[in-house]
């Protein structure tokens, strides 16, 4: 049996004016697994990853790897919850892709050695060696993408929070981030409008909808219900439609045997 790593139960957050933006949201995630968290927008997304690490907190509860996040851990929990935000503008800031992601390590203190050889390693692997010394500046998005995650990987983080990974990607940065994550041993919440990406990237999923979870269940049978999906402003992903319409598939298209577990709030 896998062993819990992130446990979210009863969490919610107003905004300043009232808007509710979670309601009593729970789900929880295990050792290696790959979660999906979809919905339309303004569902909750976004403030919901906020809260895996503690930088937005709200009533309820968040424990990483059994541990509650409070006022008191954040540095620690911090240290285990890695946030790639859908913008790595927002998060690539010094002269080169190399300083970017050695910023973290040398933060916590890991020798310089120790922190370039992680660094080299991560960003060869995403095929940006040649691009050691060049200002984020110049790259692709999909380069600036790679080198966001890979300034987070550096830091051995046990979860993986993506935001959006592939908002305004063209199809093949799109294609080798999907093969890139699928590499990861990583822990992995994944939010998304795009449904084929989740299906390519997730076994598991949680559907929110006006902050809370209306659904959740394993990807294969969520993404291929149809009535539920579009009752909640999404569409059934292509790759989904292609999967039913092989021969021999055991299930009638968009009609699971088993339907994802219901949960209202």
């Amino acid at each position: 049996m896998k062993t819990t790593i992130l446990s979210v139960s009863n969490a919610s957050f107003d905004y300043p004016g009232g808007r509710k933006a979670l309601r009593n949201v729970t789900f929880e995630a295990a050792e290696g697994d790959s979660l999906g968290i979809v919905g339309p927008s303004g569902a909750g997304k976004t403030t919901l990853l906020l809260h895996l690490n503690g930088l937005l907190r709200g009533p309820g509860e968040v424990a990483v790897c059994g541990e509650v996040v409070t006022r008191n851990n954040l540095a620690r929990i911090r240290s285990k919850v890695g946030f790639v935000f859908q913008d790595p503008n927002d998060q690539l800031f010094m002269p080169t892709i190399l300083e970017d992601v050695l910023f973290g390590p040398s933060c916590l203190g890991v020798g310089a050695k120790e922190a370039e050889a992680r660094a080299v390693r991560i960003l060869e692997a995403f095929g940006l060696g040649e691009e050691l010394e060049r200002s984020p500046d110049l790259l692709s998005l999909g380069q600036k993408k790679k080198a966001a995650l890979a300034g987070v990987l550096v830091m051995e983080p046990v979860i993986l929070v993506l935001d959006e990974p592939t908002a305004n990607l063209d199809p093949r940065a799109r294609r080798l981030l999907i093969d890139d994550l699928r590499r990861l041993d990583n822990t992995k919440v994944i939010a998304s409008h795009d449904l084929d990406f989740v299906w390519a990237t997730c076994g598991w999923v949680v559907l929110l909808d006006g902050g809370a979870v209306v659904a959740d269940g394993p990807c294969r049978d969520l993404l291929q219900n149809r009535a539920l999906l579009e009752a909640h402003g999404l569409e059934v992903p292509l790759s989904a439609l292609v999967e039913a319409s092989k021969p021999g598939c055991l299930k009638p298209p968009l009609f699971p045997r088993q339907p994802p577990k219901q949960v209202r709030s």
